[in-house]
């Protein structure tokens, strides 16, 4: 059995696609669909269903692929652990990490660290929150900022951040005096949010379902500034945690005081188990 077809076979899945895995993997498909064949004779077994459509894992397949991943993970970090015997502090960081995190808080951060460790290399994967953990669960990233809470059994958690939510709207609008609003009052308003893949929205949408009501979706966005511009525009309301307030304050824009309290609270993962460079590791150590 050699690791080539095993990577084969893994694209093919994770691609759901023999074109897909192709193109990515810089192979012909016949070749791809030769190195399939040839892993399924030797294993003796059928790993995938295929039609014109989709490719899809047998039962004996989805055994290979969990295996399959686990031993060329293994063999990907022998030479990071050689790298760190070596080098130390030198090498890359994967890093899952959501917009609105890198807007607010990673700079600062990454500017510390490379003060300190300037041969480390910072690589960032920007995805909604409700992405990043599938990332670091299947070893595509090292660490991942996400909201919490999540699954204990699979990571492990630093607490990183806690936020409170707040209501933004247009400085004329009906509610821009009041110092404190409940979300029953904004029951018949227009809510501008965060698309679906962000953990933001879903924290939103369940906040006023909890008081009684479905919010109007007149927009969703997926760039925190544009949300607040949005509002700026007198497009809708939105609720965004205080920080974000903080740091890009607009002169349109007025913030009021929820009656509940709804936290934003924000978690950097790593997978159980999983190796950690010691880069990795003193990176963790300059988020605490």
């Amino acid at each position: 059995m050699e690791l080539r077809d095993l990577r084969n076979f893994i694209a093919v899945v994770q691609s759901s696609s023999y074109t897909k895995a192709a193109h990515q993997s810089f192979v012909s498909q016949p070749s791809l669909s030769k190195s399939i064949k040839k892993l399924e004779e030797e294993l003796n077994v059928k790993l995938l269903e295929r039609s014109t459509r989709f490719v899809r894992l047998t039962d004996a397949g989805r055994i290979v692929f969990d295996q399959a991943k686990k031993a060329v993970l293994a063999l990907d970090e022998m030479p990071v652990l050689l790298n760190d015997l070596k080098q130390m502090h030198t090498g890359s960081i994967s890093i899952g990490i959501p917009p609105l995190v890198s807007l607010l808080f990673f700079p600062a951060i990454a500017r510390k660290f490379h003060e300190k460790y300037p041969k480390v290399k910072l690589d960032l994967t920007e995805r909604g929150a409700k992405l990043i953990w599938e990332l670091v669960d299947n070893g595509d990233v090292n660490i991942g900022f996400i909201v919490l809470p999540t699954n204990e059994s699979l990571f492990d958690i630093q607490p990183f951040i806690e936020d409170e939510f707040v209501l933004f709207v247009h400085k004329e609008h009906p509610l821009a005096s009041c110092d404190v609003v409940s979300l029953e009052q904004l029951k018949e308003e227009q809510f501008i949010v965060f698309s679906d893949e962000y953990s933001l929205h879903d924290v939103v949408i369940q906040a006023c379902t909890k008081a009684g009501f479905i919010p109007t979706i007149a927009y969703k966005s997926s760039q925190g500034d544009l949300i607040v511009e949005l509002v700026a525009s007198r497009l809708g309301i939105t609720l965004l945690p205080r920080s974000i307030y903080e740091k890009q304050k607009h002169e349109d824009i007025r913030i009021i005081e929820l009656q509940e309290q709804l936290l934003w609270r924000l978690g950097i993962i790593t997978k159980k188990g999983a190796y950690l460079s010691v880069a990795a590791k003193e990176f963790l150590s300059f988020t605490n």
